[in-house]
């Protein structure tokens, strides 16, 4: 890719309108033209950026761009915004400098994209980090939704901002962003009740209706139905490659960055809605008995429902859009309101509520994006506003934004001059002065307290009497007429000229941009800006959370019976509050441009470009950077640019870079007066002079391109050569190597065949050898294994015969087998020994009933249970599993017990249950079933508990000989009312056992664990009292004892065995 270290390089036309020669708005045109065709948008004045829309998109916004210009002098790359918006980050962060951005231009000319390059550009050069890009990511959220509702279809643009903004974004001494404020101006907030033919009123109306749900359009009362609104105009409703639906959730996603809370959002949608439905209010007259006509809405349902989305009462609103109350000291009058009144009313309300919603979401912006701490910051202001406008018919809005571009050019020539007065100073060059038309006298005409445009409009609509249109122009007349930049019908004619194209309602200014045409229709209506009082507090009224704080002159507490500020007073305040910020801070400029009125790519109209050059001010612009010197640069570039053009500076200039420069100059013999030297940049006064020094660099760098040619056919020549030559060499050395090989392969070809022929005849010879001798030891082999096998056959047999004689008998538990005969029939008599067991167990089972077989399953449950693990598991090993030992059956006393129990017995036993109190243990019936447990006295076979197995949790033992166990139960549970069992019984393997068979049988429910330790707790109703099993010592003879040792402690005592 090619580097370029100047815009000077492989320029199209001239990348800084300060060096077009020869100077003329011709040529002016036509650089920009030629540059626009190559798609190079953007053009230099000096510092001054022109920007050119060309309607799609450019591959210049990368990320891979941002880099590039990123840290670099500001002519040292071709012209680009980010250079621009570089240059200031830079300054504001290494140099302590505030600075501001001033975007201008007319509708379409691609101002509020300009504005996002220059917010994208420093998000993405400023530092990192989760709170500073989550203040990025708020600053640039906050677009979205100020586009939203502040942003609308023209004829000349598709996204025209109908609002001037300017943002200051906050930045720490380290140059990450703080936060941000935004100020704004001049809502055209007439769009709400009326647009041009081709226009659309503000986005959010139609992206509301287009992306919101049906859920949120049936809460806000809404049909998605554009025709049903009088208020949005139908023949453009939509736009070409415009989503709006897409557009509605970017907002919502947006606003949801921004830091607005769900029911803030829900308000402000409902505020649009209800605008909707104030435009679809009509009204009919309806005469009275005195004469008069008075309005009444002719279908109330939209008012019902604008009501209800603003908690309002109807019949309050209704009132107020038939009757308007005027108060003057203590006098109230009231008065009907006429059809026409009624309309001016409602469309008055309109834009009020519009306006103020979008002032309120400016502040509401302001508070989530504001600088969280209160130290010094730098602040970088970005100012997007419009720009000239000169249609056909102007009215009041044209008026103040024109003056507005007067302002911003005064101020704009002031700081350019101090810039370039500046630099002079700082660099030691002697300034003289520039002669340039200053528009203060324009400003004056208009701003003056006295004699102003805009004083006279207040006076005006402020004094009693007939106030209208022409009264305002007649005192215009009177007082301006002597005005050198204003014109009207009545002034042309007392100075006895006649002027047939100013009508007789309209004046005309010469403005800087040239004249502009004013109809006076409407200037003292849009400049008072009236809203009835009783609209403002009929809104009061209203129980909705954002109306109060919208309308707050309706409180009936605070009300001021002075008149509002008007409408020019308060944006002469604005303006004048904006010039004082703007020069504090260092100023950069951009200046857009539309290139046709189509929308188009790759059209470019000369009359409208002309026009807007004008209007801009470019050419004084230029002519203001020219009147010094027009070219200036730093030594060093300087230099290293041209220092190929004189022998004592090329290839290499020991000294400072400024004797190089001047040893250069003196070379070239260029006029003394053409240059001057500052204290570290050169000064050209006249662009001939460089484009002479850019020349004389061409043709230096041809003819060096021709000596670095010679050089380096001379070289791939000589190269060549050498190649060749070497080429020769390999190839004559590899001939004589591959004739030697090939004389080398014969010999030892030849060599081989002999070699084969005495290696085959050794061969054979040994191999008849071998054969024989293999014969004759296959034939001993032979001989030697028919004996071995003879003898192998004769011990085999008496092996087996002496086996079957010795056979042991066919207990499983006998472990006697007869002695091996032979040493090498160890792993086989092993084995005999192995099968002969398996097949003797098998045939003892098979003898089995299945009485029995249960028997050894629950024999072979105990052993996994507790061998190993529990002392008196050995002396239950020999002992058979009864079940029943208490004869619960057979024995008459226990036939009332065994009637009560509803499942079969598995098991019946006397087991002992322990006392708490003293560790004595009592006599109980024992009986398990598949259900359930049951405890019954033993003498009377009266039941003292029954516990079903759910309630059983888990089983405790010791690991020592004693008979100890405790039943631990669910807590939760019924039968857990009166605490677990602790019990003791010799057959204690059997009945565990048993236990956990059954719950491991059935599906119902888990299966029992045993927990098998010498220490553990028993629940006793509400006490938890520890086991714990110690031995005995000889004093406490042979039986198991148990004594409560304290409250919660119960001692077992067990003998050794």
């Amino acid at each position: 890719m090619e580097v370029k270290t100047s815009l000077l390089d492989n320029m199209i036309g001239v990348g800084d309108m300060v060096l077009i020669e020869p100077l003329s708005e011709d040529t002016f045109i036509e650089n920009l033209r030629k540059r626009f065709e190559h798609n190079e948008i953007y053009t230099y004045i000096g510092s001054v950026v022109i920007s050119m829309n060309p309607y799609k998109s450019l591959p210049i916004y990368t990320a891979e761009k941002v880099e590039e210009y990123r840290n670099r002098n500001f002519y040292e790359l071709s012209p680009h915004i980010y250079a621009l918006a570089d240059e200031a980050y830079r300054s504001l962060r290494d140099q302590d400098k505030d600075q501001c951005i001033l975007i201008t231009g007319e509708s379409g000319a691609g101002k509020t994209e300009a504005s996002k390059f220059v917010m994208s550009y420093v998000a993405a050069v400023c530092g990192k980090g989760q709170e500073v890009n989550k203040v990025k990511e708020q600053l640039l959220q906050s677009n979205p939704v100020l586009e939203a509702f502040g942003n609308a279809k023209t004829v000349r643009n598709d996204n025209s901002s109908r609002f001037g903004k300017y943002m200051d974004i906050e930045f720490d001494f380290k140059g990450d962003p703080l936060g941000g404020v935004i100020s704004n101006y001049l809502l055209e907030k007439s769009r709400v009740v009326k647009q041009p033919r081709g226009e659309r009123n503000f986005h959010i109306f139609y992206q509301l209706l287009s992306g919101a749900s049906d859920d949120t359009l049936k809460k806000l009362k809404l049909d998605r139905d554009f025709s049903k609104y009088n208020y949005l105009s139908l023949d453009s409703a939509t736009v070409n490659g415009l989503d709006d639906a897409a557009c509605f959730r970017t907002v919502r996603n947006a606003m949801q960055i921004v830091g607005f809370m769900e029911d803030e959002v829900q308000s402000v949608l409902e505020l649009v809605a209800a605008v909707l439905k104030l435009g679809n209010l009509e009204f009919k007259p309806e005469s009275r008995c005195n004469g008069f006509d008075e309005s009444r809405i002719k279908d109330k349902n939209d008012l019902k429902e604008m009501c209800e989305l603003l908690g309002i009462e109807q019949s309050v609103l209704e009132r107020a859009f038939s009757f308007r109350t005027v108060e003057a000291k203590m006098e109230k009058v009231s008065t009907t309101l006429n059809v026409a009144q009624a309309y001016y009313a409602r469309d008055a309300l309109a834009k009020n509520l519009y306006s103020r919603l979008f002032s309120w979401l400016v502040n509401r912006i302001n508070e989530s994006i504001k600088a969280q701490t209160k130290s010094r910051k730098k602040v970088m202001g970005v100012l997007d506003i419009y720009g000239f406008e000169i249609f056909e018919d102007n009215s009041f809005e044209q008026f103040i934004i024109n003056y507005c571009n007067e302002k911003l050019q005064q101020i704009f020539i002031e700081l350019t001059l101090r810039e370039e007065q500046e630099e002079y100073i700082r660099e030691g060059i002697e300034w003289t002065n520039i002669e340039y038309f200053n528009n203060a006298i324009i400003c004056d005409l208009i701003e003056n307290n006295k004699n102003g445009i805009l004083a006279m409009l207040d006076e005006e609509c402020l004094r009693p009497g007939t106030v209208t249109d022409e009264t305002f122009l007649d005192k215009l007349n009177t007082v301006c007429a002597e005005h050198q930049h204003f014109e009207s019908r009545q002034s042309k004619n007392s100075k006895f000229l006649t002027d047939h194209s100013l009508p007789h309602n309209c004046f005309r200014i010469q403005h800087y941009a040239g004249k502009v045409l004013y109809r006076v229709e409407g200037f003292v209506d849009k400049n008072n800006d009236l809203l009835y009082r009783d609209l403002s507090q009929a809104m009061y009224k209203a129980n909705h959370s954002l109306i109060k704080i919208l309308f707050p002159e309706g409180n009936p507490a605070k009300v001021n019976l002075k008149r509002p500020l008007t409408a020019g007073f308060q944006f002469r305040a604005s303006v004048g509050t904006l010039m004082k910020n703007l020069l504090t801070k260092n100023p950069n400029y951009i200046r857009c441009i539309k290139p046709n009125d189509k929308k188009a790519a790759h059209i470019f109209t000369d009359s409208l470009v002309c026009h807007q050059v004008r209007y801009l001010g470019l050419m004084e612009n230029v002519r203001v950077r020219r009147a010094g010197y027009a070219f200036r640069q730093a030594y060093e570039p300087c230099l290293e640019r041209y220092k190929m053009l004189c022998k004592q500076t090329w290839p290499h200039w020991k000294g400072p870079a400024r004797e190089g420069v001047e040893v250069l100059l003196k070379n070239l013999q260029v006029a003394a007066e053409e240059f001057a030297y500052g204290r570290s940049k050169i000064f050209i006064r006249n662009p001939r002079t460089l484009f002479f020094l850019e020349e004389k660099r061409r043709q230096c760098l041809e003819d060096l391109a021709t000596l670095i040619q010679k050089i380096y056919r001379g070289w791939k020549c000589r190269t060549h050569f050498l190649l060749l030559k070497k080429s020769q060499v390999v190839v004559a050395a590899w001939y004589r190597r591959f004739a030697q090989q090939k004389k080398y392969q014969n010999i030892r070809s030849s060599a081989l065949v002999v070699q084969s022929y005495i290696r085959g005849w050794k061969a054979r010879k040994l191999l008849r050898e071998l054969k024989h001798k293999k014969r004759c030891e296959e034939a001993v082999t032979t001989i030697s294994a028919y004996w071995h096998g003879t003898q192998v056959l004769n011990t085999m047999q008496k092996y087996f015969m002496g086996l079957k004689k010795t056979m042991p008998s066919m207990s499983p538990v006998d472990k006697s087998w007869p002695a091996r005969p032979y040493g090498f029939l160890d792993g086989m008599h092993q084995e005999l020994r192995r099968i002969f067991h398996l097949w003797r167990c098998k045939k003892y089972r098979s003898q089995f009933t299945e009485e029995k077989k249960a028997t050894y399953e629950e024999k072979l449950a105990a052993s996994e249970l507790f061998k190993d693990k529990k002392a008196l598991y050995p002396s239950s090993v020999g002992q058979p599993f009864k079940g029943d030992y208490v004869e619960i059956t057979k024995n008459p006393k226990y036939q009332k017990l065994n009637s009560l129990v509803e499942d079969k017995v598995l098991l019946a036993d006397v087991v002992s249950k322990i006392n708490r109190a003293n560790g004595k243990g009592a006599p109980r019936i024992f009986l398990l079933t598949k259900k359930s447990l049951v405890l019954a006295d033993q003498k009377t076979g009266q039941v003292k508990a029954s516990v079903p197995l759910l309630d059983l949790s888990s089983v405790s033992v010791s690991t020592q000989s004693d008979g100890f166990f405790a039943l631990k139960l669910k807590e939760g549970s019924t039968s857990a009312a009166k605490g677990d069992f602790l019990l003791s019984s010799d057959r204690l393997i059997e009945i565990i056992t048993k236990l956990h068979r059954i719950g491991a049988a059935s599906a119902e429910r888990n299966q029992i664990n045993i927990d098998i330790s010498d220490e553990f707790l028993v629940q006793f109703k509400q006490d938890k009292v520890c086991v714990k099993f110690i031995p005995g010592t000889p004093k406490n003879g042979n039986g198991v004892a148990c004594k409560r040792k304290n409250n919660r402690l119960l001692e077992v005592s067990v003998p050794s065995p």
